[in-house]
Protein backbone atom coordinates (compact mmCIF):
# COMPACT_ATOMS: atom_id res chain seq x y z
CA UNK A 1 0.00 0.00 0.00
CA UNK A 2 1.39 3.40 -0.93
CA UNK A 3 0.01 6.87 -0.46
CA UNK A 4 -1.75 8.56 -3.37
CA UNK A 5 -1.47 12.14 -4.39
CA UNK A 6 -4.61 13.02 -2.43
CA UNK A 7 -3.45 11.42 0.82
CA UNK A 8 -1.10 12.93 3.36
CA UNK A 9 2.35 11.33 3.22
CA UNK A 10 2.60 8.61 5.85
CA UNK A 11 4.45 9.68 8.97
CA UNK A 12 4.82 7.52 12.09
CA UNK A 13 6.85 7.86 15.24
CA UNK A 14 8.12 6.22 18.38
CA UNK A 15 8.56 8.36 21.46
CA UNK A 16 10.60 6.61 24.18
CA UNK A 17 11.34 8.23 27.52
CA UNK A 18 15.00 8.37 28.63
CA UNK A 19 14.36 6.94 32.11
CA UNK A 20 16.68 3.92 32.06
CA UNK A 21 17.79 1.09 29.81
CA UNK A 22 15.91 0.96 26.49
CA UNK A 23 13.08 -1.59 26.74
CA UNK A 24 12.31 -4.50 24.40
CA UNK A 25 8.81 -3.01 24.16
CA UNK A 26 10.35 0.08 22.56
CA UNK A 27 12.04 -2.14 19.99
CA UNK A 28 8.78 -4.04 19.36
CA UNK A 29 6.73 -0.88 18.73
CA UNK A 30 9.66 0.69 16.89
CA UNK A 31 9.84 -2.29 14.54
CA UNK A 32 6.12 -2.07 13.73
CA UNK A 33 6.35 1.67 13.04
CA UNK A 34 9.45 1.13 10.90
CA UNK A 35 7.74 -1.57 8.82
CA UNK A 36 4.58 0.52 8.40
CA UNK A 37 6.56 3.52 7.15
CA UNK A 38 8.82 1.56 4.82
CA UNK A 39 5.87 -0.29 3.26
CA UNK A 40 4.21 3.00 2.42
CA UNK A 41 7.21 5.11 1.39
CA UNK A 42 6.65 7.13 4.55
CA UNK A 43 8.79 8.65 7.28
CA UNK A 44 9.80 7.01 10.57
CA UNK A 45 10.43 9.58 13.32
CA UNK A 46 12.17 9.22 16.68
CA UNK A 47 11.03 11.70 19.35
CA UNK A 48 12.44 11.79 22.88
CA UNK A 49 9.78 12.37 25.56
CA UNK A 50 11.95 13.73 28.37
CA UNK A 51 9.57 15.98 30.31
CA UNK A 52 9.52 13.61 33.33
CA UNK A 53 12.55 15.22 34.92
CA UNK A 54 12.22 13.24 38.16
CA UNK A 55 12.93 9.96 36.32
CA UNK A 56 15.27 11.38 33.67
CA UNK A 57 18.55 9.46 33.22
CA UNK A 58 21.22 11.46 31.42
CA UNK A 59 22.82 8.47 29.67
CA UNK A 60 19.55 6.89 28.56
CA UNK A 61 19.02 8.88 25.37
CA UNK A 62 22.29 7.72 23.83
CA UNK A 63 21.50 4.15 24.91
CA UNK A 64 18.19 4.41 23.02
CA UNK A 65 20.01 5.62 19.89
CA UNK A 66 22.65 2.88 20.14
CA UNK A 67 20.18 0.05 20.77
CA UNK A 68 17.81 0.94 17.94
CA UNK A 69 20.68 1.37 15.49
CA UNK A 70 22.11 -1.98 16.64
CA UNK A 71 18.79 -3.53 15.62
CA UNK A 72 18.86 -1.80 12.24
CA UNK A 73 15.89 0.49 12.88
CA UNK A 74 17.16 3.72 11.31
CA UNK A 75 14.93 6.78 11.68
CA UNK A 76 14.43 9.55 9.14
CA UNK A 77 14.01 12.40 11.64
CA UNK A 78 15.09 12.74 15.25
CA UNK A 79 17.18 14.62 17.81
CA UNK A 80 20.49 13.45 16.38
CA UNK A 81 19.66 13.59 12.66
CA UNK A 82 17.41 16.65 12.59
CA UNK A 83 14.40 17.20 10.37
CA UNK A 84 11.85 19.83 9.37
CA UNK A 85 9.65 19.52 12.46
CA UNK A 86 12.17 19.80 15.30
CA UNK A 87 13.20 20.11 17.94
CA UNK A 88 12.65 16.40 18.61
CA UNK A 89 13.23 16.51 22.36
CA UNK A 90 10.17 17.54 24.32
CA UNK A 91 12.25 19.39 26.92
CA UNK A 92 13.23 21.78 24.11
CA UNK A 93 9.59 22.42 23.14
CA UNK A 94 8.15 23.73 26.43
CA UNK A 95 7.29 27.16 25.01
CA UNK A 96 5.27 25.47 22.28
CA UNK A 97 3.19 23.60 24.88
CA UNK A 98 2.63 26.71 27.00
CA UNK A 99 1.46 28.67 23.96
CA UNK A 100 -0.94 25.90 22.98
CA UNK A 101 -2.25 25.73 26.55
CA UNK A 102 -3.17 29.40 26.35
CA UNK A 103 -5.34 28.59 23.32
CA UNK A 104 -7.24 25.97 25.33
CA UNK A 105 -7.70 28.34 28.27
CA UNK A 106 -9.02 31.01 25.90
CA UNK A 107 -11.56 28.73 24.20
CA UNK A 108 -12.76 27.21 27.50
CA UNK A 109 -11.63 23.63 26.91
CA UNK A 110 -9.11 23.86 29.75
CA UNK A 111 -8.98 25.59 33.12
CA UNK A 112 -6.53 26.47 35.88
CA UNK A 113 -6.52 24.29 39.01
CA UNK A 114 -5.15 25.77 42.23
CA UNK A 115 -5.70 22.70 44.42
CA UNK A 116 -2.64 21.73 46.47
CA UNK A 117 -1.21 18.20 46.47
CA UNK A 118 -2.41 17.83 50.07
CA UNK A 119 -5.96 18.78 49.12
CA UNK A 120 -5.96 16.39 46.18
CA UNK A 121 -4.63 13.57 48.36
CA UNK A 122 -7.35 14.16 50.95
CA UNK A 123 -10.03 13.96 48.25
CA UNK A 124 -8.46 10.80 46.86
CA UNK A 125 -8.55 9.11 50.27
CA UNK A 126 -12.19 10.09 50.77
CA UNK A 127 -13.10 8.62 47.38
CA UNK A 128 -11.26 5.39 48.11
CA UNK A 129 -12.97 5.13 51.50
CA UNK A 130 -16.32 5.60 49.76
CA UNK A 131 -15.31 2.95 47.19
CA UNK A 132 -15.44 5.48 44.39
CA UNK A 133 -12.91 5.67 41.53
CA UNK A 134 -10.29 8.33 42.39
CA UNK A 135 -10.71 11.34 40.13
CA UNK A 136 -10.53 15.10 40.28
CA UNK A 137 -13.91 16.47 41.52
CA UNK A 138 -13.78 19.67 39.45
CA UNK A 139 -13.20 21.97 42.43
CA UNK A 140 -11.60 24.74 40.35
CA UNK A 141 -13.58 24.20 37.19
CA UNK A 142 -16.11 26.95 37.83
CA UNK A 143 -13.95 29.64 39.40
CA UNK A 144 -14.84 33.14 38.23
CA UNK A 145 -12.38 35.33 36.36
CA UNK A 146 -12.03 37.49 39.47
CA UNK A 147 -11.22 34.48 41.65
CA UNK A 148 -8.66 33.25 39.18
CA UNK A 149 -6.97 36.65 38.95
CA UNK A 150 -6.87 36.94 42.72
CA UNK A 151 -5.17 33.57 43.10
CA UNK A 152 -2.67 34.30 40.33
CA UNK A 153 -1.88 37.74 41.84
CA UNK A 154 -1.21 36.14 45.21
CA UNK A 155 1.36 33.85 43.58
CA UNK A 156 -0.57 30.65 44.14
CA UNK A 157 0.79 27.86 41.90
CA UNK A 158 -1.58 26.11 39.54
CA UNK A 159 -1.85 23.35 36.99
CA UNK A 160 -3.96 23.43 33.84
CA UNK A 161 -6.58 20.70 33.40
CA UNK A 162 -8.61 19.45 30.45
CA UNK A 163 -12.30 20.33 30.79
CA UNK A 164 -13.91 17.01 29.90
CA UNK A 165 -17.54 17.53 28.82
CA UNK A 166 -19.82 16.48 31.71
CA UNK A 167 -21.61 13.17 31.63
CA UNK A 168 -25.22 13.59 30.54
CA UNK A 169 -27.87 12.57 28.08
CA UNK A 170 -26.45 14.38 25.06
CA UNK A 171 -23.74 13.32 22.61
CA UNK A 172 -21.05 15.12 24.63
CA UNK A 173 -21.28 12.52 27.39
CA UNK A 174 -18.98 10.07 25.59
CA UNK A 175 -16.05 9.96 23.18
CA UNK A 176 -15.80 7.47 20.33
CA UNK A 177 -12.77 6.81 18.19
CA UNK A 178 -11.73 4.16 15.71
CA UNK A 179 -8.96 1.70 16.43
CA UNK A 180 -7.72 0.20 13.15
CA UNK A 181 -7.47 -3.26 14.73
CA UNK A 182 -10.54 -3.17 16.98
CA UNK A 183 -13.06 -0.93 15.27
CA UNK A 184 -15.10 1.71 17.11
CA UNK A 185 -14.33 2.19 20.82
CA UNK A 186 -16.47 4.38 23.09
CA UNK A 187 -15.61 5.78 26.53
CA UNK A 188 -18.26 7.38 28.72
CA UNK A 189 -17.02 10.64 30.18
CA UNK A 190 -17.69 9.52 33.72
CA UNK A 191 -14.63 7.31 33.13
CA UNK A 192 -12.49 10.16 31.79
CA UNK A 193 -10.83 12.43 34.32
CA UNK A 194 -10.11 16.15 33.96
CA UNK A 195 -6.49 15.29 33.21
CA UNK A 196 -3.66 17.69 34.08
CA UNK A 197 -2.19 19.09 30.87
CA UNK A 198 0.39 21.53 32.20
CA UNK A 199 2.10 20.97 35.55
CA UNK A 200 2.80 23.70 38.06
CA UNK A 201 6.48 23.71 37.01
CA UNK A 202 5.47 24.70 33.48
CA UNK A 203 6.25 21.29 31.99
CA UNK A 204 3.53 19.47 30.04
CA UNK A 205 2.15 16.09 30.98
CA UNK A 206 2.43 13.22 28.53
CA UNK A 207 -1.08 13.82 27.19
CA UNK A 208 -0.63 17.44 26.12
CA UNK A 209 2.88 17.06 24.74
CA UNK A 210 1.95 13.87 22.91
CA UNK A 211 -1.01 15.38 21.07
CA UNK A 212 0.66 18.72 20.29
CA UNK A 213 3.80 17.04 18.97
CA UNK A 214 1.93 14.44 16.92
CA UNK A 215 -0.10 17.18 15.23
CA UNK A 216 2.76 19.61 14.63
CA UNK A 217 4.99 16.78 13.36
CA UNK A 218 2.16 15.74 11.01
CA UNK A 219 1.94 12.18 12.34
CA UNK A 220 -0.68 10.32 10.28
CA UNK A 221 -0.75 7.01 12.15
CA UNK A 222 -0.17 6.42 15.85
CA UNK A 223 1.07 2.86 16.36
CA UNK A 224 1.56 2.15 20.04
CA UNK A 225 0.86 -0.42 22.76
CA UNK A 226 -2.70 -1.22 23.79
CA UNK A 227 -2.09 0.10 27.31
CA UNK A 228 -2.64 3.57 25.82
CA UNK A 229 -6.22 2.81 24.72
CA UNK A 230 -7.63 4.23 27.96
CA UNK A 231 -5.73 7.49 27.35
CA UNK A 232 -6.95 7.86 23.78
CA UNK A 233 -10.29 9.54 24.63
CA UNK A 234 -8.34 12.30 26.40
CA UNK A 235 -6.21 12.68 23.30
CA UNK A 236 -9.25 12.72 21.02
CA UNK A 237 -10.82 15.44 23.19
CA UNK A 238 -7.61 17.45 22.88
CA UNK A 239 -7.55 17.11 19.10
CA UNK A 240 -11.13 18.35 19.02
CA UNK A 241 -10.39 21.19 21.46
CA UNK A 242 -7.69 22.43 19.10
CA UNK A 243 -9.86 21.83 16.03
CA UNK A 244 -7.37 19.35 14.57
CA UNK A 245 -7.95 16.29 12.39
CA UNK A 246 -7.50 12.96 14.13
CA UNK A 247 -4.71 10.58 13.08
CA UNK A 248 -5.36 6.86 12.68
CA UNK A 249 -4.89 4.86 15.87
CA UNK A 250 -3.36 1.38 15.95
CA UNK A 251 -3.03 -0.17 19.43
CA UNK A 252 -0.79 -3.19 19.39
CA UNK A 253 -1.25 -6.17 21.72
CA UNK A 254 1.12 -6.11 24.69
CA UNK A 255 4.05 -8.49 24.94
CA UNK A 256 3.26 -11.13 27.57
CA UNK A 257 5.17 -13.50 29.84
CA UNK A 258 4.47 -17.22 29.58
CA UNK A 259 1.80 -16.86 32.30
CA UNK A 260 0.11 -14.17 30.13
CA UNK A 261 1.02 -11.34 32.52
CA UNK A 262 2.43 -8.15 31.01
CA UNK A 263 6.11 -8.54 30.26
CA UNK A 264 8.21 -7.18 33.10
CA UNK A 265 11.76 -7.29 34.39
CA UNK A 266 10.57 -9.49 37.27
CA UNK A 267 10.04 -12.44 34.93
CA UNK A 268 12.15 -11.73 31.84
CA UNK A 269 15.06 -9.45 31.02
CA UNK A 270 13.48 -6.46 29.27
CA UNK A 271 16.58 -4.35 28.64
CA UNK A 272 17.85 -4.24 25.07
CA UNK A 273 21.28 -3.60 26.56
CA UNK A 274 21.06 -6.94 28.35
CA UNK A 275 20.35 -8.85 25.14
CA UNK A 276 23.11 -7.09 23.24
CA UNK A 277 25.70 -7.63 25.98
CA UNK A 278 24.59 -11.23 26.55
CA UNK A 279 25.47 -12.27 23.02
CA UNK A 280 22.18 -12.14 21.16
CA UNK A 281 22.39 -11.18 17.50
CA UNK A 282 20.32 -8.19 16.35
CA UNK A 283 18.92 -10.25 13.45
CA UNK A 284 17.57 -12.79 15.94
CA UNK A 285 15.99 -10.12 18.15
CA UNK A 286 14.30 -8.44 15.17
CA UNK A 287 13.11 -11.79 13.81
CA UNK A 288 11.73 -12.76 17.22
CA UNK A 289 9.86 -9.47 17.65
CA UNK A 290 8.51 -9.83 14.12
CA UNK A 291 6.90 -13.12 15.18
CA UNK A 292 4.87 -11.31 17.82
CA UNK A 293 1.23 -10.76 16.91
CA UNK A 294 0.89 -12.83 13.75
CA UNK A 295 1.51 -10.20 11.08
CA UNK A 296 3.92 -12.43 9.15
CA UNK A 297 2.63 -15.26 6.92
CA UNK A 298 3.15 -18.66 8.55
CA UNK A 299 4.33 -20.34 5.32
CA UNK A 300 7.12 -17.87 4.55
CA UNK A 301 10.51 -19.57 4.07
CA UNK A 302 8.93 -23.02 4.40
CA UNK A 303 7.51 -22.18 7.81
CA UNK A 304 10.95 -21.91 9.46
CA UNK A 305 9.86 -18.75 11.33
CA UNK A 306 13.11 -17.17 10.20
CA UNK A 307 13.00 -13.99 8.15
CA UNK A 308 14.92 -10.76 7.70
CA UNK A 309 13.90 -7.17 8.31
CA UNK A 310 13.63 -6.67 4.55
CA UNK A 311 11.27 -9.66 4.32
CA UNK A 312 9.14 -8.17 7.10
CA UNK A 313 8.82 -4.94 5.16
CA UNK A 314 7.77 -6.95 2.10
CA UNK A 315 5.33 -9.41 3.72
CA UNK A 316 4.06 -8.05 7.07
CA UNK A 317 0.26 -7.48 7.11
CA UNK A 318 -0.98 -5.21 9.89
CA UNK A 319 -4.60 -6.25 9.60
CA UNK A 320 -3.56 -9.86 10.34
CA UNK A 321 -2.27 -8.97 13.81
CA UNK A 322 -3.95 -11.07 16.49
CA UNK A 323 -5.22 -9.17 19.53
CA UNK A 324 -4.26 -11.87 22.03
CA UNK A 325 -1.06 -10.85 23.78
CA UNK A 326 1.99 -12.37 22.02
CA UNK A 327 4.18 -14.41 24.37
CA UNK A 328 7.75 -13.27 24.90
CA UNK A 329 9.17 -16.78 25.20
CA UNK A 330 12.83 -16.54 26.19
CA UNK A 331 13.40 -20.22 25.39
CA UNK A 332 12.25 -19.63 21.83
CA UNK A 333 14.41 -16.52 21.53
CA UNK A 334 17.48 -18.51 22.64
CA UNK A 335 16.67 -21.21 20.09
CA UNK A 336 16.24 -18.63 17.34
CA UNK A 337 19.47 -16.90 18.29
CA UNK A 338 21.24 -20.26 18.11
CA UNK A 339 19.87 -20.79 14.61
CA UNK A 340 21.30 -17.43 13.54
CA UNK A 341 24.65 -18.19 15.17
CA UNK A 342 24.90 -21.43 13.21
CA UNK A 343 24.25 -19.57 9.97
CA UNK A 344 27.36 -17.44 10.44
CA UNK A 345 30.56 -18.29 8.63
CA UNK A 346 33.38 -19.43 10.96
CA UNK A 347 35.04 -16.04 10.49
CA UNK A 348 31.84 -14.12 11.29
CA UNK A 349 31.19 -16.33 14.30
CA UNK A 350 34.69 -15.65 15.60
CA UNK A 351 34.16 -11.94 14.99
CA UNK A 352 30.86 -12.03 16.92
CA UNK A 353 32.51 -13.80 19.87
CA UNK A 354 35.39 -11.33 19.87
CA UNK A 355 32.99 -8.39 19.69
CA UNK A 356 30.44 -9.41 22.32
CA UNK A 357 32.18 -11.86 24.67
CA UNK A 358 35.85 -10.99 24.37
CA UNK A 359 35.69 -7.44 23.07
CA UNK A 360 38.84 -5.36 23.45
CA UNK A 361 37.21 -2.68 25.61
CA UNK A 362 35.62 -5.32 27.88
CA UNK A 363 38.87 -7.25 28.29
CA UNK A 364 40.82 -4.05 28.88
CA UNK A 365 38.52 -3.08 31.77
CA UNK A 366 38.71 -6.57 33.30
CA UNK A 367 42.49 -6.69 32.90
CA UNK A 368 42.88 -3.44 34.82
CA UNK A 369 41.16 -5.10 37.78
CA UNK A 370 43.39 -8.19 37.65
CA UNK A 371 46.94 -6.94 37.09
CA UNK A 372 47.80 -6.58 40.80
CA UNK A 373 45.95 -9.72 41.87
CA UNK A 374 47.51 -12.59 39.92
CA UNK A 375 50.99 -14.10 39.75
CA UNK A 376 50.74 -15.84 36.38
CA UNK A 377 48.72 -14.92 33.32
CA UNK A 378 46.94 -18.28 33.36
CA UNK A 379 45.35 -17.31 36.67
CA UNK A 380 43.40 -14.64 34.79
CA UNK A 381 40.71 -17.14 33.82
CA UNK A 382 40.38 -18.56 37.32
CA UNK A 383 39.24 -15.28 38.84
CA UNK A 384 37.37 -13.79 35.91
CA UNK A 385 35.26 -16.68 34.55
CA UNK A 386 32.05 -15.10 35.88
CA UNK A 387 32.52 -12.21 33.42
CA UNK A 388 32.08 -14.66 30.51
CA UNK A 389 29.58 -17.15 31.96
CA UNK A 390 25.83 -17.05 31.48
CA UNK A 391 24.72 -19.19 34.42
CA UNK A 392 26.25 -18.54 37.82
CA UNK A 393 24.43 -20.10 40.77
CA UNK A 394 26.24 -20.24 44.13
CA UNK A 395 25.42 -22.92 46.68
CA UNK A 396 24.25 -22.09 50.20
CA UNK A 397 27.75 -22.82 51.48
CA UNK A 398 28.97 -19.95 49.33
CA UNK A 399 26.27 -17.29 49.71
CA UNK A 400 24.84 -17.85 53.21
CA UNK A 401 26.69 -15.71 55.80
CA UNK A 402 27.52 -17.22 59.17
CA UNK A 403 24.92 -16.52 61.86
CA UNK A 404 22.28 -15.79 59.20
CA UNK A 405 19.40 -18.05 58.25
CA UNK A 406 18.31 -18.71 54.68
CA UNK A 407 15.00 -16.81 54.85
CA UNK A 408 16.49 -13.55 56.10
CA UNK A 409 19.38 -13.83 53.63
CA UNK A 410 17.05 -14.19 50.66
CA UNK A 411 14.90 -11.34 51.98
CA UNK A 412 18.00 -9.16 52.18
CA UNK A 413 19.02 -10.17 48.65
CA UNK A 414 15.59 -8.98 47.49
CA UNK A 415 16.29 -5.64 49.20
CA UNK A 416 19.67 -5.49 47.48
CA UNK A 417 17.96 -5.97 44.12
CA UNK A 418 15.58 -3.07 44.76
CA UNK A 419 18.48 -0.82 45.75
CA UNK A 420 20.53 -1.82 42.69
CA UNK A 421 17.59 -1.19 40.35
CA UNK A 422 17.33 2.40 41.59
CA UNK A 423 21.06 3.15 41.87
CA UNK A 424 23.21 5.07 39.44
CA UNK A 425 25.69 2.53 38.06
CA UNK A 426 28.96 3.96 39.39
CA UNK A 427 31.26 2.64 42.09
CA UNK A 428 30.55 5.46 44.53
CA UNK A 429 26.78 5.41 44.03
CA UNK A 430 26.62 1.62 44.43
CA UNK A 431 28.78 1.69 47.54
CA UNK A 432 26.73 4.42 49.16
CA UNK A 433 23.38 2.77 48.36
CA UNK A 434 24.45 -0.69 49.55
CA UNK A 435 26.03 0.59 52.77
CA UNK A 436 22.90 2.58 53.55
CA UNK A 437 20.80 -0.54 53.06
CA UNK A 438 23.11 -2.53 55.35
CA UNK A 439 22.82 0.08 58.08
CA UNK A 440 19.03 0.13 57.80
CA UNK A 441 18.74 -3.66 57.95
CA UNK A 442 21.58 -4.24 60.47
CA UNK A 443 23.76 -6.15 58.05
CA UNK A 444 27.52 -5.58 58.31
CA UNK A 445 29.47 -4.39 55.27
CA UNK A 446 31.22 -7.77 55.18
CA UNK A 447 27.95 -9.75 55.16
CA UNK A 448 26.33 -7.36 52.70
CA UNK A 449 29.11 -7.42 50.12
CA UNK A 450 29.91 -11.11 50.60
CA UNK A 451 26.34 -12.07 49.74
CA UNK A 452 26.30 -9.87 46.64
CA UNK A 453 29.75 -11.10 45.59
CA UNK A 454 28.54 -14.69 45.78
CA UNK A 455 25.43 -13.90 43.72
CA UNK A 456 27.30 -12.00 40.99
CA UNK A 457 30.47 -14.10 40.76
CA UNK A 458 29.43 -17.48 42.21
CA UNK A 459 32.42 -17.37 44.55
CA UNK A 460 33.75 -15.73 47.69
CA UNK A 461 36.92 -14.79 45.78
CA UNK A 462 36.85 -12.31 42.93
CA UNK A 463 38.25 -9.01 41.67
CA UNK A 464 36.90 -5.95 43.53
CA UNK A 465 33.12 -6.40 43.65
CA UNK A 466 31.76 -2.97 42.80
CA UNK A 467 34.36 -2.30 40.13
CA UNK A 468 33.49 -5.68 38.61
CA UNK A 469 29.78 -4.86 38.63
CA UNK A 470 30.41 -1.57 36.84
CA UNK A 471 32.33 -3.44 34.13
CA UNK A 472 29.78 -6.26 33.96
CA UNK A 473 27.02 -3.70 33.48
CA UNK A 474 23.75 -2.90 35.19
CA UNK A 475 21.47 -4.97 32.96
CA UNK A 476 23.44 -8.19 33.33
CA UNK A 477 24.10 -7.65 37.05
CA UNK A 478 20.40 -7.14 37.80
CA UNK A 479 19.50 -10.16 35.70
CA UNK A 480 21.98 -12.28 37.66
CA UNK A 481 20.45 -11.24 40.99
CA UNK A 482 16.92 -11.89 39.69
CA UNK A 483 17.90 -15.32 38.39
CA UNK A 484 19.50 -16.16 41.73
CA UNK A 485 16.31 -15.25 43.59
CA UNK A 486 14.12 -17.16 41.13
CA UNK A 487 16.33 -20.23 41.47
CA UNK A 488 16.10 -20.10 45.27
CA UNK A 489 12.31 -19.85 45.09
CA UNK A 490 12.19 -22.94 42.86
CA UNK A 491 14.49 -24.83 45.21
CA UNK A 492 12.27 -23.89 48.17
CA UNK A 493 9.15 -25.02 46.28
CA UNK A 494 10.73 -28.38 45.44
CA UNK A 495 11.58 -28.97 49.09
CA UNK A 496 7.98 -28.54 50.20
Amino acid sequence: MTSTGTEAPIRVRIAPSPTGDPHVGTAYIGLLNYIYARQRSGKFILRIEDTDRARFVSTSEQMIFDSLRWLGLAWDEGPDVGGPFGPYRQSERTEIYRARTEILLANGTAYRCFCTPEELEAVRKEQIAAKLPPRYPGTCRHLTSAQIEEKISSGKPYTVRLAVPPNGADLSSSTTFRDELRGQITFEHNNVDDQVLLKSDGFPTYHLANVVDDHLMQITDIIRAEEWISSTPKHVLLYRAFGWQLPRFWHMPLLRNLDKSKISKRKNPVSLTYYRDSGYLPEAIINFLGLMGGGMPADLNNGTEQFSLAEMVEHFVFTHIRLGGPVFDLTKLKWLNGEYLRKLTPEDFYSAVRTRVFGDDYLRQISSLMQTRIETLTQFGDLTSFFFSDNVLPSQEVFLPKKRILEETLAFAQEQLAVLEAAEWTHDALEQALKKLGEEKSWSVKENFMLLRAIITGSTMSPPLLESMVVFGKARSLDRVRRFLDAQKKIATQRK
